[in-house]
């Protein structure tokens, strides 16, 4: 019985939601609000009764959903699009979440709510909704414009700090007190966890992938990328970290491999399919009742999170370095709060620390904010014409100039190679003791917290944690041994550098080869007291510590050129990855049949600043019906927009791909540029035959 419960809570989720968003897909209206809708009709607060009867069963389905969103958008976002935006990120997602959560308190303490409610209030408002900003991007199909990538990098640093914030408002809501230590304690793990993930997996997921690329089968491709993506969150959820961290850490690895635009062509309809469940769960929770009562503490907060989200991260953006269209255009799509709102606010309920009015609020200005933000997105060209249309010259002027100031201030950062060496040593001897300390945290988890299998062996509990050490030893010998090395060559580095013969005269030999024995040794003291540390809860006598670092030693030594040849393959391996591009995305004309090829001819054009297309929609356009060129591509900053909607707008700068006859590319060509610009340009496409099509 319980299954036919659960298909007919799906099929009316399903059925309703699909009913929905036809109808705002005819009124050109988001998705997004038509899966919220749908959820609203077929809530339990909408009468005559709940067409869904298991909404436990539904919000399980909606946790996939979250799931796989985080993963598609770790896809889309790869390590190296996060180096590239990760300072201005850290600045605008550090200057939001200090902002919003100090108008957060005040606010609900000038509502008269107690200090506990008004402090979870303040980390609601503090994070915007991955998801839900992920799908709209998606939808309007600017997820690669430069504004969308550097949007991701600052949700991808607010979740790292949200899941920080979990842990610290628990720790202060049992307490009453914050101290340093717990801080640098969360913050550590956390750090940790991801380093170890990140690291471990651009080592093997990127080969594992290539493996079963081989085969050549969809089947296994996709279930092999679901298990690690399931398999990377259940970790982090047993970790005591969100499920959304671990699916997005793994997303982020995956998209290091080549095969990564085949990966996304095959999970975006399993994605669509529970991020559909997803945003329907939200609508589920919408309470009229709870509107009504509480609908002044509700319209202030939303008109708080529109504004000052707007302004705190636009600021944050334009100090990181980027000029002010950018800036406006990623403070305009962060104004909503999402699912880590409703995860601070269970928690707050969890604890029995907050009111229990705070969590219906929550959810009344996340579906407020939610329904906004694809008509703030969408208004965004508009808000920066506008900007630079009404605002006073000086201003402009000022903000143009601090942002070449900045520009120049990165380019002039060119560090010398000793600089860059010490960089390089000082990194990798960092990521040396991070798994090092990884590896022997696993190992007193396991002691902890044996699995069933060891608890069932022969083994003795009194040498459990002697084998766990010594097992925790080996696997980090091949990192002690590297980090050895690195300190030996960093010592003699520093000893010809550091030590002039001018100054030293005739003992200028001896001193150096004091210095560049000191700094290994010192290090290698500090490494070894870090490492009885960290063995803390496993040591045992000292009789057989003694026995265990012998034979730890000599495997080290014996071993050291196996260890070596182990550490530089993996090295060598993640350096490859990095480096090593994904396979190109296949362009739209290798689509095209044959015989339309032979008909028919491709041409780009680009749209000039002051063309008639500049900032037109393509239906206004009606570049079909009157010339019969169709747009069928456009490149915009680097990214491809394939078959584009008729209410995606033409930017100036952006190259547009027309498929037609030679005489309607040229009247296609006249209607988006001018008939005088038409004629007077001759680009490649019309030179010299058809243009190849933007990858």
């Amino acid at each position: 019985m319980h299954t036919i419960a659960f298909l007919q809570d799906l099929a009316v989720v399903m059925t309703v939601a699909a009913l929905v968003t036809v109808l705002c897909h005819r009124l050109k209206q988001p998705v997004v609000l038509g899966y919220i809708l749908a959820g609203f009709i077929i809530g339990p607060y909408t009468p005559p009764f709940a067409l869904v009867t298991d909404q436990e069963s539904i919000d399980t389905l909606a946790g996939i959903g979250v799931i796989l969103l985080m993963f598609s958008l770790g896809l889309e976002f790869s390590l190296g699009k996060l180096r590239k935006v990760g300072g201005t990120a850290v600045i605008a997602a550090a200057l939001e979440i200090v902002v919003m959560g100090w108008i957060g308190y005040e606010l609900g303490r000038l509502f008269g709510w107690g200090p506990a409610d008004s402090l979870f209030l303040g980390a609601m408002l503090s994070m915007s909704s991955t998801t839900v900003i992920h799908k709209v991007l998606t939808e309007m199909g600017r997820t690669k414009d430069e504004f969308a990538q550097l949007i991701f990098g600052i949700l991808i640093i607010e979740d790292i700090l949200g899941i920080a914030m979990i842990t610290l408002l628990s720790g202060i809501a049992m307490t009453g007190t914050l101290s340093v230590v717990t801080v640098g304690t969360t913050l550590g793990r956390l750090g940790l966890f991801l380093v170890v993930i990140l690291v471990a997996g651009l080592i093997v997921v990127p080969r594992l992938i290539a493996y079963v690329a081989r085969f050549k089968s969809n089947e296994m491709l996709l279930i092999t990328v679901l298990g690690l993506c399931f398999g990377v969150s259940l970790l982090a959820a047993k970790l005591g970290y969100s499920v959304a961290l671990g699916a997005f850490a793994i997303g982020a690895v995956i998209a290091e491999a080549r095969e990564i635009h085949r990966i996304e062509a095959l999970i975006e309809p399993v994605r669509d399919m529970f991020s559909a469940v997803f945003f329907v769960a939200i609508g589920l929770l919408i309470d009229p009742q709870a509107l009504l009562t509480h609908w002044l503490p509700v319209v202030a907060i939303t008109l708080a999170v529109i504004s000052c989200k707007v302004m705190a991260c636009a600021s944050g953006t334009f100090l990181g370095g980027y000029d002010r269209g950018t800036s406006l255009r990623v403070g305009m799509s962060v104004a909503q709060i999402g699912e880590f709102s409703f995860i601070i606010a269970s928690l707050g309920l969890t604890l029995k620390v907050t009111s229990t009015f705070l969590y219906p609020i929550a959810v009344a200005v996340s579906v407020l904010t939610t329904l906004l933000t694809p008509y703030l997105i969408r208004s965004t060209d508009t808000v920066v014409r506008g900007f630079d249309r009404w605002s006073p010259e000086p201003l402009v002027n000022t903000l143009e100039l601090y942002t070449r100031w900045v520009g120049r201030l990165g380019a002039q950062r060119q560090p010398s190679l000793v600089s860059k060496l010490l960089w390089k040593w000082s990194r990798q001897m960092a990521l040396n003791l991070a798994l090092i300390t990884a590896v022997f945290i696993a190992a007193a988890y396991v002691s902890q917290r044996p699995p069933a299998w060891l608890r069932d062996s022969r083994l003795h509990s009194a040498w459990l944690k002697p084998v766990l050490w010594l097992a925790a030893a080996i696997l980090s010998l091949p990192m002690i041994i590297a980090t050895a090395r690195k300190l030996e060559a960093l010592g003699m580095l520093i000893a010809e550098l550091k030590v002039r013969k001018s100054a030293a005269g005739e003992r200028t030999t001896a001193i150096r080869a004091a210095v560049a024995q000191v700094i290994p040794i010192a290090g290698t003291v500090f490494l070894g007291l870090y490492i009885v540390i960290l063995s803390s809860t496993l040591l045992p006598t000292v009789r057989v510590m003694l026995i265990l670092l012998l034979l730890a030693t000599t495997m080290g030594w014996l071993l050291q050129r196996s260890f070596v040849k182990v550490y530089s393959k993996a090295q060598a391996a993640l350096q490859e990855t990095l480096s090593h591009p994904p396979a190109p995305r296949p362009g739209p004309a290798a689509a095209l049949l044959p015989g339309l090829l032979r008909e028919a001819d491709l041409e780009t054009v680009t749209v000039a600043p002051r063309s008639p297309g500049a900032g037109k929609l393509v239906r206004e356009l009606q570049l079909r019906s009157r010339t019969g060129a169709s747009v069928i591509g456009i490149e915009r900053h680097g990214g491809s927009i394939i078959n584009p909607g008729p209410d995606e707008e033409l930017q100036p700068g952006d190259q547009l791909l027309l498929l037609g006859t030679r005489i309607q590319l040229e009247s296609a060509r006249a209607v988006l540029l001018g008939r005088e610009t038409a004629a007077g340009t001759s680009d490649s496409g019309a030179a010299n035959g058809p243009s190849r099509p933007p990858a």
